[in-house]
Parts: C-alpha cells; sequence; structure tokens
C-alpha cells in the first residue's frame, strides 16, 4: 500500500518529525530493508530487544521513515513520533483493513493446517482476482497488521493465518482484519500449557467465527465435534467440509509420492483434483480451501489448478530424494499431537523397506506431554515405523534417544533407496539442520 507520512501520522495519532514522504512497505525487521523493492516505514518493537536500536541501521539500510517511542538517532530520516510503537502498528494496519473495502478478508485458525490451507487457498484465488497472504506463519498482533500493511490496494482477496496462545488472543486479531470469512480448521491438543485445556482452545478459536459479518460465513469442519458447534456461535452463514460435510473428497488415492488424488464433491458442483501437497492427512485442508473458494465465486476449473500447483511454505510435508536415494520427509516447522500422527501415517504409506521418524520435542502440551509423546511412539509401533527422538525425553523408553542431530544422523546410519525418513519436531528442536544435512 502507498502512504504519505502525514497520512501515516494521523492513522496512528503520532506526531510528524520531518517532511512529507512516500511509504509503500513497512517492515519490523531492518535486515528486510532494500532501497530497490520500495520505500520502507521501519517500526522498532520492544519485546527482548529494543528495535529502537536498530533504528539507525534501518536508516542505513535505506528506510526512508521510522516510528520511535524514544529518542532516536534518525537524521537521514523522517520520525513519526508515538506513544507505543506495538499500538501504533495495530492502528495503522487498522487502517490498511479499511483501504480493503472491496476485499474479502479470509480469517484460518485451528489448532493445525493454519498454512497448508493459506497457501492453498491463496493459490487457487490467484487464479482469477489479485490476492495476498500472509508470509510463512506472520499469524500474530505483529503478522497480521503487517500483511494487511502489504497487500496491494487493488486486492480482492487477502488470507490471513490468526493464530494464539490464550482465550482472547483471536478477537484481538478480528478486531484489526474485520475478517469477512472465517475457517476453522480443527481444534486439538495445541498450545495446551497456555489456554490450559482443549476447551479453552476451542473457546478461543471460535473467537473467530463470533466476529464475522451476518453477510460473510464460516467455513467449519464438520468432523471435528470441538469446531462443528461453532455454528451456533455467529451469525453468519455456514459452509462445512470433510466426511460428514458439504465439501468432500470421495475415491481417495495416494500416489508413491503421497501425493493424493480425489473426487471433491460441493453444493457447487464436483471435480477431480491432484493435490499439490504431499499426505491423505492434508485433504482437509484443500476442503477447507475449496469450502472458502467456491462461496466467492471460484470457478470449480480454478479451483482445481490452484490446489494443484500452491506456493507452498517450506517445511511442511515436503519429500526430497537424498543423494543416496532415500526419501526424507521435512515437515519440520512445528509439531503437536495431531500433526505428528499425520505424518507418521503419512510415512507409513510410503513404499519402503526401512522407515523411521525422527522426532523432535512436541512444545507447549502441559500435563499431557509424557502421555502424548508416547502415543506418538505407539503409533509409528503399529505402522513398523522406528523412532529416533531427538532431545526428547519425553517420547519414553521404546524410543532410541540421541541428544542432538549429530547423533541422529549416525544413529540413521548408512542410508539407501530402501529407507524412508521423517524429520518432525516444534520449532525449538530446529530439525531443519538435520534435513539439510540428510540431503547432503
Amino acid at each position: 500500500m502507498r502512504w504519505t507520512t502525514a497520512e501515516i501520522a494521523s492513522a496512528v495519532g503520532g506526531r510528524l518529525v520531518g517532511g512529507d514522504v512516500v511509504v509503500d512497505r513497512v517492515t519490523q525487521d531492518s535486515r528486510e530493508i532494500d532501497p530497490s523493492s520500495g520505500s520502507w516505514l521501519f517500526v522498532p518493537l520492544v519485546a527482548e530487544r529494543d528495535g529502537h536500536d536498530f533504528v539507525p541501521t534501518a536508516i542505513a539500510a535505506g528506510a526512508v521513515a521510522t516510528f520511535a517511542a524514544q529518542s532516536v538517532e534518525a537524521a537521514d530520516a523522517v520520525v513519526i513520533e508515538v506513544a507505543s510503537t506495538d499500538d501504533a502498528l495495530t492502528a495503522l494496519g487498522a487502517t490498511a483493513r479499511n483501504r480493503l473495502s472491496e476485499a474479502a478478508v479470509i480469517g484460518i485458525t485451528g489448532s493445525v493446517g493454519k498454512t497448508t490451507t493459506k497457501d492453498l487457498l491463496a493459490a487457487v484465488l490467484r487464479r482469477d482476482r489479485t490476492t495476498h497472504a500472509n508470509l510463512r506463519s506472520f499469524n500474530n498482533e505483529i503478522g497480521v497488521p503487517l500483511t494487511l500493511l502489504g497487500a496491494p490496494d487493488d486486492s480482492r482477496a487477502v488470507v490471513l493465518e490468526m493464530g494464539a496462545r490464550g482465550v482472547g488472543h483471536i478477537a484481538t486479531l478480528c478486531r484489526t482484519a474485520r475478517p469477512t470469512v472465517g475457517i476453522v480448521t480443527t481444534v486439538g491438543k495445541a498450545h495446551t500449557s497456555e489456554f490450559g485445556s482443549v476447551e479453552a482452545v476451542a473457546l478461543g478459536k471460535g473467537e473467530l467465527v463470533e466476529s464475522l459479518p451476518v453477510e460473510g460465513f464460516a467455513v467449519l469442519n464438520a468432523d471435528n465435534p470441538s469446531v462443528a458447534s461453532m455454528a451456533d456461535r455467529t451469525e453468519a452463514s455456514v459452509v462445512t467440509f470433510g466426511a460428514a460435510g458439504e465439501v468432500r473428497a470421495e475415491a481417495v488415492t495416494i500416489a508413491e509420492d503421497l501425493i493424493p488424488s480425489f473426487r471433491l464433491v460441493s453444493p457447487w458442483g464436483a471435480v477431480n483434483v491432484r493435490l499439490g501437497v504431499q499426505g491423505d492427512h492434508l485433504i482437509p485442508n484443500a476442503l477447507a480451501a475449496a469450502s472458502a473458494a467456491l462461496p466467492l465465486g471460484v470457478s470449480l476449473e480454478h479451483l482445481a489448478a490452484g490446489l494443484e500447483e500452491p506456493d507452498r511454505s517450506p517445511m511442511r510435508m515436503a519429500m526430497k530424494t537424498a543423494p543416496s536415494g532415500a526419501r526424507i520427509i521435512d515437515d519440520t516447522y512445528n509439531a503437536n499431537p495431531l500433526s505428528v500422527a499425520g505424518a507418521i501415517e503419512a510415512l507409513a504409506a510410503v513404499p519402503a523397506d526401512c522407515k523411521v521418524a525422527v522426532l523432535g520435542v512436541m512444545a507447549e502440551l502441559g500435563e499431557s506431554s509424557r502421555t502424548d509423546h508416547e502415543r506418538m511412539v505407539a503409533l509409528a509401533a503399529e505402522h513398523g515405523i522406528s523412532v529416533v527422538a531427538v532431545d526428547a525425553p519425553e517420547y519414553g523408553r521404546s524410543a532410541l534417544h540421541v541428544a542432538d542431530i549429530e547423533e541422529a544422523e549416525a544413529a540413521l546410519g548408512a542410508l539407501d533407496t530402501a529407507t524412508a525418513v521423517l524429520v518432525k519436531g516444534s520449532r525449538v528442536a530446529a530439525l531443519e539442520r538435520l534435513v539439510s544435512r540428510l540431503l547432503g
């Protein structure tokens, strides 16, 4: 979006110091600033590190303006003085949302599947309209306003992930983004150490559908009772997906590379789909995307084409081939019991003589952590899959435990074409480093 610094100061209730210049890019990360890609506003947020310390770096990199809630060295840039840079970012994001009056704004939340659903839906919508979606998993009080600010002025669809670590978080994001469509993928054990219980997770995720206008619609997972019951929490219309839903998958087949194909059936018609992501546990994400796209007027032809060719976020169910010929499934972005179980089931479907799941810790599970970890090992055993646990004693005695990725690589030994390896863990495990080593 294109702004003048005078417009920005007015939007956030700030004081403009310096001239009135044009800004068309906004970031909180000074490392992103590249003058060749636009005119940048730097937002120095205060967290573990004070972003004000990086204002000189941002200006040296080419930022033309900066927010500031304290004195900063900014001789070559316009300064917009504000009481709080966090609040200013939120206010500017809300003003950006006001400019998107012609766009469908789609919020996506759930315990698992948000990013894949976002990737699939954005790919579908881009087939026939200007569409903007959050990068990576920019799904919090920073990422949501930044995504809104990054949307082109002529956007007709904006797709937003919405994450939460407690009741009230989604409601806060919705006050900024004001979604017209809300998707809830599923509810299960994720971040329960913060929420306290699965019931609290459902309460928090349902804030998305409560925020929808009566003329909007909610997309709900009919196969998850906690999600299906959210129909009673919204005045908007409801579209359901899943085996018990209005939009469902029939005649599912899985290729050797784990690519699913199926017949998508819906009130808007039926179409054959070859999904561009790996693992049949991701089919519900495709159905969720379809359930949002079809009511927005996307054709069945464009739907099938978009689902087959998404812009995939990294480190999510990506099957790669190592120099040894072994197949490596990189699903290292995050982990909870729902996603780990799905990934193990996907590994089980790979035609290989030797199958190993290298698992890092599933973080933020609370009191059920030990039981949930041991349940994943038991599920792997049911499928004849060995488990190597990296710095994660929670998996119990049935797993082979190693201290780090070097020991994990050694435990895997010599890989060959008869071997398939799943690598998965929460972000704190950083197991993408092991994937890099295995791929050489």
